[in-house]
């Protein structure tokens, strides 16, 4: 008999819920887009019941659309938009302000001021971490000093903080569990990823009461319960981890070396670093790959915070097309070489620059550019700005990768990935099942379940659907990629 697996996937755009069965193939799914909030320059929020309200309909949606019912689930397994802030109160479970999403940059004066002051070192150390405003604890800090009362509430232990994955995990247990996982800790800047626990130093440091944070659980545990009248049964959460983390797993990227790459909103890519804790030299990010029966594989990650939503901007921000797949043709149109570049830092430049002050800009416009050509120009800049974390991952040391893992909604796309192996010259493998976030979720649960005996037996459900292999020569590699560099220098905010 096949046991079914629901994995909660809470994006940054989206809820989505998918089914898969236990040989990891989706059985049924949902999904639903919510609202985006951008009060002020540099910030961006969600509602915190539409959050919740979203993925109680798409887990609902899709449950109805298998037709196999709720007792037909062996095990729930949650993923979600990670460093996203959330502070509620404890016998309600009502938000006290919006979440403040991990985008958002309201506290980039804050932490220059913290790197001023000399801290960053200290808090790398210990966290894996750079002091910058996409991270949770100076969002919480924020929360707490600008939402009228909330110091004081916290103080009497009346409220809770949590990462989204704590939130739903509070809202499906009817606020009778506050956990999260080591993952989703590992990027709040208030967990040692050393020692696996919130650090006291740096609680004391952002002025954070402990009684706000959740219990730490490994990636696949007892995480607890639904309520019954959500779902129409009570049904175990087993597996939590970030989307990113989620994604490493779902593309079975077990052993130290292997690399992966998700795009969605963001894009993130992520080297399985072992045992060892690695120190990157070039501003990438140490954190928790995942925690497994008390042992932690540790990754170096880079972060891009705007891929999917440079071709969510050109469509409903300025309008050049009707729907994201209206861009992979435009792009044949075009070809490779259009001279134009898009920097979309929108929200500032994540990793390796992390500037937040930087803004988005278009060059190399000239009187017969189109909307062909700023829309290639979009696509590229995902696989250029995939060329800096690569590069950065180079220069500390790391070996080329083999191929480059794929995911998410972008590479379905398949001009941008032709041109991502070609300005990576790097191979580029993507999977039969692409949504392996959801999918890494659900292994997690399963884990715990006891459907599959070890990673090992997880990664045999890995096919490759395709292979893109590099084409271009390097002259024109090196021409392109160029131009890129000169773009992003144009746009940094200290230039």
């Amino acid at each position: 008999m096949s046991h079914y697996l629901l994995a909660i996937d809470q994006g940054t755009t989206s809820s989505r819920a998918i089914l898969f069965d236990d040989e990891g193939r989706p059985v049924a799914r949902a999904q639903q887009e919510f609202r985006q909030f951008f009060p002020q320059d540099g910030w961006v929020e969600h509602d915190a019941e539409e959050i919740w309200s979203s993925t109680l309909e798409v887990c609902r949606s899709t449950i109805a659309s298998s037709g196999l019912g709720s007792e037909a689930i062996a095990a729930i397994g949650i993923t979600n938009q990670r460093e996203t802030t959330l502070v509620w109160d404890a016998s309600t479970g009502e938000a006290i302000h919006p979440a403040i999403v991990w985008q958002d940059r309201r506290t980039a004066d804050y932490c220059a001021q913290l790197k001023a002051d000399g801290q960053e070192a200290d808090v790398t150390a210990r966290t894996g971490l750079l002091i910058d405003p996409y991270f949770s604890a100076t969002k919480l800090r924020w929360v707490l000093e600008n939402v009228p009362g909330a110091r004081q509430r916290a103080e009497r232990g009346e409220l809770r903080f949590g990462t989204v994955d704590s939130f739903l995990l509070w809202r499906l247990t009817g606020g009778k569990v506050h956990r999260t996982d080591a993952s989703n800790a590992s990027r709040t800047l208030m967990f040692n990823i050393h020692t696996q626990q919130w650090d006291e130093t740096l609680l004391a440091l952002f002025d954070i009461p402990a009684s706000l944070l959740p219990e730490v659980l490994d990636c696949a545990a007892e995480f607890g319960h639904t309520e019954t009248e959500l779902l129409g049964s009570s049904i175990p959460v087993l597996g939590m981890a970030g989307d990113q983390q989620a994604a490493l797993i779902g593309q079975a990227c077990f052993q130290p070396g292997m690399v992966k790459s998700t795009y969605g909103t963001g894009c993130f890519m992520i080297q399985n670093t072992g045992s060892e804790a690695v120190h990157s030299k070039n501003r990438l990010l140490t954190t928790v790959g995942y925690r497994l029966g008390g042992k932690v594989t540790y990754a170096v990650e880079g972060s891009i915070f705007v891929a999917g939503a440079a071709v969510q901007w050109l469509r409903d921000g300025i309008k050049l097309i009707s729907h994201a797949r209206d861009s992979e043709a435009l792009a044949e149109q075009t070809g490779q070489a259009c001279g134009v570049y898009l920097v979309p830092a929108f929200t500032g430049l994540g990793a390796p620059y992390w500037d937040p002050k930087a803004r988005g800009a278009i060059f190399g416009l000239t009187r017969d550019t189109g909307i062909k050509e700023i829309v290639t120009a979009g696509l590229q800049s995902v696989c250029y700005q995939t060329r800096d974390l690569l590069e950065a991952m180079r220069q500390d040391g790391a070996a080329a990768p083999s191929a480059l893992r794929v995911d998410g909604g972008m590479v379905e796309n398949n001009w941008v990935m032709q041109f991502l192996a070609d300005i990576l010259g790097v191979s580029v493998e993507r999977p039969e099942v692409t949504e392996t976030t959801a999918l890494g979720a659900a292994y997690l649960a399963g884990l715990q379940l006891g459907l599959y005996a070890d990673l090992d037996a997880i990664a045999q459900h890995w096919h490759r659907q395709q292979r893109f292999e590099p084409k271009m020569d390097e002259v024109s590699r090196a021409r392109l990629y160029d131009g890129w560099l000169d773009a992003v220098q144009r746009v940094r905010s200290e230039s």
